[in-house]
Formats: structure tokens, C-alpha cells, sequence
């Protein structure tokens, strides 16, 4: 696939990192910040569908109490709320200039981890499309509480950053092209910061362990590093979308990318379908429990199986049927997700037992399988 090809998208997901927003006096460089929106107006009145994906509410909010660290959840919380109404009022101003309407959208994990939730985002984002308003979507530092409540001790969150968040968008979305920029030019062979003659790597075919390998950590006054956008890549390119990286401090970085100039990294899709469940299940729940499974379970699940009592090991931490939870093989790697038909009590009791047993040994049985083939996703 070569670049003009690429680039040819109808639906596209943007997203703005904190450090592009804002300049090196840590205010939001305006200039910088109107020069996308030009770009972005330009693009939806060629008939391109646009969704906006924004940090930096959080450190206009801390900029504006004067403050260098936020340290603490509720200070963060704090920061989000003075913050948020600046950073809209940014992109409204700007959308209104050329006659385009803006809508904010504030999500939380559970937006997307509840089912209903999720389809109903779903609904709404997609009838904003259709009326031509340009969805501005950020995470609710603000009343989000996975960080503070004791129940999520040990949930796995679906998205703690808005490179995760931007993939999910994308991916509910059916996206063509999700565009991450950041302060980087892109991915690298090697650190660049620590490697002179690190070489910028222009197209990745598919984001392997090896790729996900040369990602490195969160720069300073952001949450995602390149390997949080790596993961990111990784995600939407599954599904079949196409992913870029690139410098949004390159003067016009939008107008250029669209004109078909080399910018950034180019993640090309694969063609793996999962139907919109699959995707849930996968990527798109908090995850508590954990399931681990012996060898034979594991192959069975890798062949499109269900996975039966008699291939659990272990079931780790407490989930009701029908939540999602995480499979473990017996080195502790995740190999899948699904949905369980038992709660996790249940699952103890016929750990090991044939299906044949669940009814004698639990005075119930709602299926043969702890969980049904078309509720498993392999990751």
C-alpha cells in the first residue's frame, strides 16, 4: 500500500496529545492549535467525516492554578475541570470560524465496558457524523474513579490514556484512519534520544512483539508513550484500519500528511474480521477475573473452541456470570478474553470436572462450557 492510497480515508480519528497543544511555556500554543483546526475544517468540507480525540485538560487546568505537579487524584480531577471548559471553548471558537459545529464528549471507562453504554456511543457518534458535527472526545479526568475506588484494585481498565481511548473511538467507529500526533517524527529503529543514528522506520507491515519492543515511555506532562501508541496501532490495525504516528509540531503537519507528503510512520491494516462483540470482548471491557487454563485448553481455545471446567487451573479473583474476563495460560500470558456463563465461585467448584459433572456438583447448569466459543476473543 503506498502512501496515496493510505491516506485515502472518508472517516478519520485525530488525536491531539497534550504535549502538541501546548508551547514551551506550557500555555496552549494557539497558532499551532488553529493551524489543525484550519486543516480539519478544510478536510470535512472536502466530505471527510472528522473526529477529534484531545488531552490537555488537565494541564491547561494546572497551568491555570499556576501549579508544577499534580500530583494526587483529586488535584488531577481538580485540574480536569478548570481545564475542560478552556480546551472546548478553544475548539469551538475555531470550528465556528468556518462554519463548523463542535460537540464534547467526556467518556469514562465504563462508557465503554458497559455493553449498553457502548452501543449507545455508538448511536450517538454516528448520528453526530451524519448532521456534520465534529465530535470532540477526551477522557473525564473528572469523575472517572478507577484510580481511587478499592474495587478496581485489580481491574485491568480498558483505556487509562488517550491513545487507547483514540483506538477504541476508532475502532466502535469502523475508522479508516486514526492519526496519533505527538512530539515524535514516528517510530524508530532504535531510542533516538539515547541513538544519534537512530533511523525513522516509515511503514509497518504488523505490529509484532518486536515492534512493540522499540517503544519506549511517556514524555514529560503526557500519559502515553510511544509503546501505549504502539498498542494502539496495534488494535485498529487488526481490525482492518490504517494508523499514523507523526510530529503535530511540524508546521501544517495535517495539510502536509493529506497531500500525500512522507510524515511519520504508516501502520498498514491486516485483514483479520471480528464482528463489533468480538471487539467488545477484547478490548473494550475492565477486566477483575482471570481464568488460567492448562495446555490442552489452550489449544483448544487457539482452535476456535470453547473453554470446558476440565481445562481450568486456577480462577483468580471475583466476577459474576456474564461479566468479561481475562484467559491465562499456565505462564501467566493473556492468550484471550470472554464472557463467563458462570460466576466465580461456580468456576472454582468444577475446576478440573467433566461437563457431564457441573449439574451433580453445582445443583445448576447453565451450559457445558465455563465460556461458549462465541464469546471468546484470541489476542
Amino acid at each position: 500500500m503506498d502512501r496515496k492510497e493510505f491516506i485515502n480515508a472518508k472517516r478519520i480519528v485525530f488525536k491531539f496529545g497534550t504535549n502538541i497543544l501546548r508551547g514551551d511555556d506550557g500555555f496552549v500554543s494557539l497558532p499551532r492549535v488553529f493551524s489543525f483546526i484550519e486543516d480539519l475544517s478544510h478536510l470535512a468540507r472536502m466530505g471527510k467525516e472528522v473526529i477529534v480525540v484531545t488531552s490537555g485538560a488537565v494541564g491547561l487546568g494546572k497551568k491555570r492554578l499556576g501549579i508544577e505537579s499534580t500530583e494526587g487524584v483529586a488535584l488531577k480531577q481538580a485540574c480536569a475541570a478548570i481545564g475542560q471548559g478552556k480546551l472546548m471553548s478553544i475548539y469551538e471558537s475555531g470550528f465556528d470560524t468556518y462554519g463548523l459545529i463542535a460537540s464534547q464528549i467526556l467518556l469514562t471507562e465504563d462508557d465503554f465496558s458497559l455493553r449498553q453504554r457502548y452501543l449507545s456511543l455508538r448511536t450517538t457518534l454516528n448520528k453526530l457524523l451524519e448532521l456534520g458535527v465534529i465530535p470532540i472526545i477526551n477522557q473525564n479526568d473528572t469523575v472517572s474513579t478507577v484510580e481511587v475506588h478499592p474495587h478496581y484494585e485489580h481491574m485491568q481498565v480498558c483505556f487509562s490514556d488517550n491513545d487507547k481511548l483514540s483506538a477504541l473511538v476508532a475502532s466502535e467507529l469502523d475508522a479508516d484512519l486514526l492519526v496519533i500526533l505527538s512530539d515524535v517524527e514516528g517510530l524508530y529503529d532504535k531510542n533516538p534520544k539515547s541513538n544519534p543514528d537512530a533511523q525513522i522506520i516509515r511503514k509497518v507491515d504488523e505490529v509484532t512483539e518486536k515492534i512493540l519492543a522499540l517503544g519506549t515511555d511517556a514524555s514529560e506532562g503526557g500519559r502515553g508513550g510511544m509503546r501505549t501508541k504502539l498498542k494502539a496501532a496495534q488494535m485498529v490495525t487488526r481490525f482492518g484500519g490504517r494508523v499514523l504516528i507523526a510530529n503535530g509540531k511540524i508546521p501544517y503537519v495535517i495539510k502536509k500528511i493529506f497531500t500525500g507528503e512522507e510524515v511519520g510512520t504508516m501502520f498498514l491494516p491486516q485483514t483479520e474480521e471480528l464482528s463489533d462483540k468480538k471487539r467488545w470482548i477484547g478490548y473494550a471491557t475492565n477486566i477483575i477475573g482471570q481464568i488460567v487454563v492448562n495446555d490442552g485448553a489452550k489449544k483448544a481455545l487457539l482452535a476456535q473452541k470453547s473453554l470446558l471446567p476440565i481445562g481450568v487451573c486456577e480462577v483468580i479473583n471475583e466476577f459474576n456470570k456474564g461479566d468479561v474476563v481475562s484467559i491465562l495460560d499456565e505462564n501467566r500470558n493473556e492468550i484471550a478474553r470472554g464472557i463467563v456463563n458462570y460466576a466465580s465461585d461456580s468456576c472454582r467448584r468444577v475446576i478440573g470436572c467433566h461437563s457431564d459433572n457441573i449439574m451433580e456438583i453445582l445443583g445448576f447448569k447453565n451450559y457445558d462450557a465455563i465460556i461458549t466459543r462465541d464469546n471468546i476473543t484470541l489476542l
